[in-house]
Order: C-alpha cells, then sequence, then structure tokens
C-alpha cells in the first residue's frame, strides 16, 4: 500500500462538537484558513463513540480497520470515525489506544513542530497512518483535547498527538498488542500528549504474565555482552556489542562484565523484556521468558 500525501497541515483542535481552534506550522493566516477549511465537516466530541452514538459496526471496529487489515488494502483506509483512549497495553502505561483497543505509535523520524510526516511507501504499509475520513468523527476519551490534531493525507487526516503523527503497526494482531514498541529504536506507543510510552511490549491481549523487571539498574550501562548456548557459560559463546539493539543466537547464559543491559524475547527488541546486570548463569530461567533473541545497550 503506497500511503503518500499531497498536502501536510498540521493543526491543534481545541475543540467540541464542530468548533476548531487550527494552528499552521508557520502561523500564516493563509494556511491557517486552507486547514480550518479543509477540516470543517470533521466532529470532535468528548467521550467514547458507544456513549456518543456511534455505529460501532465501522470506524475503529470495521474490519478493514484493524492494522494487519490495513497494511494490505489496497488503499488507505479512512475510517468514519476514530476513537482516541487514555489507557495503558501491556506494560506501557500510559498510552493512546484506539477504539478497538489497539496501540497507536508514533515515529521519531517525524516531526511534531511542524506535523509532519516521513513514513510513506513501504513503511506506511508496515505502520498503516491511523486516518479519518473528511467527514468523520473523533472521539477523545481521557485526553486533552487541545493535543489531537490532524494533518491532510490520503484524502483524509491523519490523526495527530503531541503534534506527532501516529500509526498502527501491522504485527498487532490482537487488541493490547504492543510488538511494535521499540522497534528500531525508533517506533513507540504515543502517550496522551504525545510523548513516548515506557516499557516492554506485551503479548496478545496483553494479558500474558510479564517477567518481573528491575525498577532501575544499579550499574553503569554494559559496552559489550557474551552469550552462549548452555547455562553456566558452557558450550558455543557470541559476542556482541552497542549501540541500540542486537540480535543473538543464544540464551543459555550472558556476561556483562558487571554492567546492564535490557533482553527481549523476540527478535529486534520487540516483545517481552527485562535488565538484566552482571553474569547471568541461567538467562532464561532469570527472566523468566522462553527465549532470549535480542538486546538493547543503553551506552
Amino acid at each position: 500500500m503506497s500511503s503518500s500525501r499531497s498536502r501536510v497541515l498540521p493543526l491543534a483542535s481545541a475543540v467540541l462538537a464542530g468548533m476548531f481552534f487550527l494552528s499552521a506550522c508557520n502561523g500564516d493566516d493563509e494556511a491557517a484558513q486552507a486547514a480550518a477549511e479543509a477540516t470543517s465537516a470533521l466532529e470532535l466530541q468528548q467521550g467514547t463513540a458507544q456513549e456518543n452514538g456511534a455505529n460501532m459496526s465501522t470506524g475503529d471496529l470495521a474490519v478493514a480497520a484493524a492494522p494487519a487489515v490495513a497494511a494490505v488494502a489496497p488503499k488507505p483506509v479512512l475510517r468514519k470515525w476514530v476513537q482516541l483512549s487514555a489507557s495503558s497495553a501491556g506494560d506501557l502505561d500510559p498510552v493512546v489506544i484506539n477504539g478497538k483497543k489497539f496501540t497507536l505509535y508514533r515515529f521519531d523520524k517525524d516531526s511534531s513542530n511542524p506535523s509532519r510526516s516521513n513514513c510513506a511507501g513501504d513503511c506506511a504499509t508496515t505502520w498503516p497512518p491511523y486516518l479519518v475520513a473528511r467527514d468523520g468523527r473523533v472521539f477523545i476519551d481521557g485526553i486533552d483535547k487541545s493535543k489531537i490534531g490532524f494533518i491532510e493525507r490520503d484524502g483524509g487526516f491523519q490523526v495527530t498527538v503531541g503534534g506527532w503523527p501516529v500509526y498502527l503497526f501491522s504485527k498487532d494482531t490482537a487488541p493490547g498488542d504492543t510488538k511494535g514498541q521499540g522497534v528500531g529504536g525508533v517506533w513507540f506507543g504515543v502517550t496522551p500528549d504525545g510523548g513516548k510510552a515506557q516499557g516492554g511490549g506485551s503479548s496478545a491481549g496483553g494479558t500474558a504474565a510479564q517477567p518481573s523487571q528491575q525498577a532501575s539498574p544499579t550499574s553503569d550501562p554494559a559496552d559489550n555482552v557474551t552469550v552462549f548456548a548452555k547455562t553456566n557459560f558452557l558450550d558455543a559463546s557470541q559476542g556482541i556489542s552497542g549501540p541500540g539493539c542486537q540480535n543473538v543466537r543464544f540464551d543459555g547464559s550472558l556476561q556483562t562484565g558487571g554492567g546492564f543491559v535490557k533482553v527481549w524475547d523476540s527478535p529486534d527488541c520487540t516483545g517481552n523484556s527485562k535488565f538484566v546486570e552482571g553474569d547471568v548463569p541461567d538467562l532464561l530461567g532469570d527472566t523468566g521468558f522462553q527465549n532470549v533473541q535480542s538486546v538493547r545497550f543503553f551506552n
């Protein structure tokens, strides 16, 4: 799915029932007027879609609106209504979710001032922009209405939170999934004020038991680690170093030289996560994971 944009117009909404406060990126009156005209049919309302009597088989709840379905759709999916709720998903708290409880994400390579998306083409296939139709309805549940805005895109509008364009993740297949958290070190769940949600990922529905995590490491970040195929530092080994996320082949045991890293149970630092410090003779036993497949360095 190619997701291009013909005109990007950042807005800041201070809206109830169709009244809009709109700001252009450069404060230009002509741009602000164009933005106002483009969004004049949008309707913003406080509360949930259900509370506002929306058709519960459309909008975020439509089959085509699910992330995995939207990713392979022949054209961008413009929702008749969207709902933005301040909530939690997995161990992300707070994070913004939509009306179907799918996590919404922000992209570090975008910009918030002015609001601009830099995710198109293949990127927008993996990360479908969260779009509402030009005459759609927008329900705001527990979020300051001044944080919600839009950029014009694909015949409709991409929602922004705190100025950041927001997206779904095609690999989130069940409500509550947070598989996009931390991907590539640039994708994060978006908080109600547009910030980056903190925490690791979760399994489908966010209901699986999460391994315990330290509130914060007590040592310095490790520069490199050695992972072993078996417990107690035996058999084949693999040495890796940072920065950022690195995938690993082994998960029997791990040596950090006294520092800390964060380990993940899926490749590319997605899924469940836990900080580990020092030498860990039984990595799976310490984390409670079935596998450790990637490590993130903080040096």
